[in-house]
């Protein structure tokens, strides 16, 4: 008996599950709506239903897996800096992008669907309102509304708060890292469902637009493809590279060619934490970075250093507002900006996480979550992509942070 690995059934379940709604959209129409929708209406409230128990036990554990923040020194604070930076720099490019590109504007959407009354009525936020939207006078209430970035900035607060704590803080922070490790094994387990919920999605929607708009909805995708590749890409072979030789005066080409096997396999698994071992075999032995360096660095960049996935994020929920006709405000980008560099926080090394992501940064702008749907059906091949950027990302990191400088050949 063949037995398939998990990440070998997801792989190839979603490409079966989104080749096959496609196929159902296509041939039986607006029947798939109610013979089928309702399977990817349980898989997005699955994700739903994970949201915010993601957000606080994933970013609590991670602040707190640095250890008492008063002892990080200048190193960690440069480390985080940069990740900070990078992060914020690949979000910027995929706005730019996917405003340049407009990858949604080709699809036919927008003219088959009724969009909510709080959607069509939004005039933004001002500056102001964005700033003072960061801190929730009221925690409970914005777990209960789905307000993204107070509780982002809570979570962070808080993990912050306990890893001061010392032996005190102990079992809670124990707790958190259980809560935080179920919530990732349930998301795993929706994994498992995920063709099915796929499908469900993909033959619904297709159904709902109609068959005359099939070739203008595979237009729209191909030109949403291009632009996550060219931001990454461009990020990727152009910004961290250049990172790299301004801060260390060295040929990032060389350091590139002595990393390609740990990008292969990020590229192969599609989880930088399972690339993690090959990571800092590739950073210490082939680019002679010291031990001290990846071993704080990299086990850190693979849980918060996350470019590749909030590039992808900005870019998915613009082209999502696009393709429903939704047409954001620049203050409504500006959240998409800063929920983007944080909900990357919050993605784990594990593939398809960006999944639950995505829906924080939907929500924060109540673009329709619903809209995933559109982009599941490449959404495993571009998953590869953004995590072997996450994973060069990382590599670059130790690069420029290298307390011990060594031969690079």
């Amino acid at each position: 008996m063949i037995k398939i690995s998990k990440e070998k059934y997801i792989l190839f379940g979603m490409i079966i599950g989104s080749t096959f709604g496609m196929a159902s959209g296509f041939l039986w129409g607006e029947a798939m709506v109610d013979l089928v929708g309702w399977m990817g209406t349980i898989f997005l409230n699955s994700l739903k239903m994970l949201i915010m128990p993601l957000i606080i036990f994933s970013m609590v554990t991670g602040i707190c897996s640095l250890g008492n923040i008063k002892n990080i020194g200048w190193f960690g604070v440069k480390t985080i800096i940069y990740y900070m930076v990078t992060t914020s720099l690949a979000v910027l490019l995929g706005l730019i992008l996917v405003n340049i590109i407009q990858p949604g504007s080709s699809s036919m959407l927008h003219s088959t669907i009724q969009l909510p009354e709080h959607i069509r009525n939004s005039q933004g936020n001002s500056l102001s309102q964005i700033i003072t939207g960061f801190i929730s006078p009221n925690i409970m209430a914005s777990i209960v509304n789905m307000d993204i970035l107070p509780v982002i900035m809570f979570s962070l607060f808080l993990g912050g708060v306990l890893s001061t704590m010392e032996d005190k803080a102990q079992p809670v922070i124990v707790f958190f890292q259980i809560m935080n490790d179920a919530v990732l094994k349930m998301v795993n387990i929706i994994l498992w469902f995920s063709p099915f919920g796929i499908f469900g999605l993909i033959a619904a929607k297709i159904g709902a637009v109609g068959p005359e708009h099939f070739i203008a909805e595979l237009n729209a995708l191909f030109k949403y493809f291009i632009t996550v590749v060219s931001g990454l890409f461009f990020h990727g072979i152009i910004v961290l590279p250049l990172f790299y030789l301004l801060f260390t005066k060295k040929n990032p080409l060389i350091y590139l060619k002595n990393s390609l096997t740990a990008l292969i396999t990020a590229f192969s698994t599609a989880s930088s934490s399972a690339t993690l071992p090959v990571t800092i075999e590739c950073t210490e032995e082939k680019n002679h970075i010291s031990t001290e360096t990846a071993g704080f660095v990299l086990p850190l960049g693979a849980t918060i250093n996350m470019d590749g996935t909030a590039l992808y994020e900005a870019v998915a929920a613009m082209f999502i507002a696009q393709s429903y006709g939704i047409d954001l405000t620049l203050s409504q980008q500006v959240i998409i900006f800063f929920t983007a560099s944080l909900a990357a926080i919050g993605a784990a090394g594990i593939p398809e996480a960006g999944l639950v992501t995505m829906v924080m940064v939907l929500n924060s702008v109540g673009l329709p979550v619903e809209g995933i749907g559109m982009i599941l059906a490449i959404d495993w091949f571009l998953d590869r992509f953004r995590t072997t950027v996450n994973v060069w990302g990382d590599m670059i990191g130790a690069g420029i942070l290298d307390k011990k400088q060594g031969p690079v050949c």
